[in-house]
């Protein structure tokens, strides 16, 4: 089943002569379950390729449909309100709140949205990521590879139709960043969560089921790994 669909996706920044033309007509789709990793040169398009497919910028023209929702014809309310339901934002720098435990700030999209946190599910989650014992711990207590994984509990908690992330463990040395990759891999397995994935790690590259690549805001190769 089709979850995602990006239809001849452009943006460019500035005007005349000094203009950027940053995504350059991109168009492709994703199955659900699907594990898609976006690679690139730095400065190719695969940042911004992220936003837009996130909802945090939007497109000079094209399209990009969630389960059959075109986002670009929402207002900004109702775009903030399907971004915080239908997509899970992971960073590099984890963009966690520094004042708010590791309970609150995975909860915070459900408290955003007005919505109860189901005790039960919060606790599968917790024990999901190995959290158990740090929810009332502050992010600055945490290891790196702790404050991702309360990054990927923020992203998961809304039971999001798809998840992104940007560069997941460009910030993290190497136990972590295999910790994070394998996590990433059984949530797509076994919880057949839909994945995209930019990175430079070629351990994310290796364990995905299908490799975009960028370059000059174009799509340079879109190759399946396993079917």
């Amino acid at each position: 089943m089709e979850i995602l669909r990006i239809e001849h996706l452009s943006k460019q920044y500035g005007q005349g002569e000094s203009a950027v033309k940053a995504l350059d007509d991109i168009s492709f789709s994703v199955q659900k379950g699907e594990f898609v990793a976006i690679i690139g040169p730095s400065g190719s398009g695969k940042s911004t390729l992220l936003h837009m497919l996130g909802g945090v910028d939007r497109p000079t023209s094209g399209n990009v449909y969630v389960e059959g929702t075109d986002m670009y014809t929402l207002d900004e309310t109702q775009l903030a309100i399907f971004r915080r339901r239908q997509i899970g934002l992971i960073y590099q720098f984890f963009n966690l709140i520094p004042v708010l435990t590791v309970e609150e700030n995975m909860t915070l999209p459900l408290l955003l949205d007005k919505q109860k946190v189901d005790p039960k599910q919060l606790d599968v989650l917790v024990q999901t990521l190995n959290l158990q014992h740090r929810l009332n711990h502050l992010p600055n207590q945490l290891s790196g590879g702790q404050q991702q994984r309360v990054s990927i509990g923020r992203a998961l908690i809304s039971n999001p139709a798809i998840m992104l992330a940007d560069e997941p463990t460009g910030n993290l040395d190497s136990k972590n960043s295999k910790e994070i990759v394998d996590l990433l891999q059984m949530l797509n397995k076994t919880y057949q969560q839909t994945l995209l994935v930019i990175t430079h790690d070629e351990r994310i590259a290796l364990q995905a089921d299908r490799v975009i690549s960028i370059e000059d805001g174009r799509i340079a190769r879109d190759e399946v790994i396993r079917p």
